[in-house]
């Protein structure tokens, strides 16, 4: 059983992420952070390309940052979940 309580788990495997006991939280919350700049930086390229209008993009954006509700948490936080899951 993981350190992480099932919410957690089921957000991190939205995005192939599956932590466990012996993972790092800081490894965790980096790979996902990675993900979300790498996201992030796609939708960007894609409203300069033209191809996302701006109301798209903001809405995109919005959303995305919903999907990556676990990055509101600062690592502290990540940190005691991880110890008390």
């Amino acid at each position: 059983m993981s350190g992480y309580p099932e919410e957690f788990l089921a957000s991190l495997s939205e995005f192939g992420l599956a932590p466990t006991d012996d993972t790092p939280p800081a490894l965790v919350r980096e790979a996902l952070n990675d993900l979300y700049r790498h996201e992030l930086r796609r939708l960007r390229d894609q409203h300069r390309a033209g191809d996302l209008p701006k109301p798209a993009f903001l809405d995109a954006v919005v959303a995305m940052r919903k999907r990556y509700w676990l990055l509101t948490l600062p690592l502290p936080a990540w940190q005691k979940i991880h110890r008390e899951g």
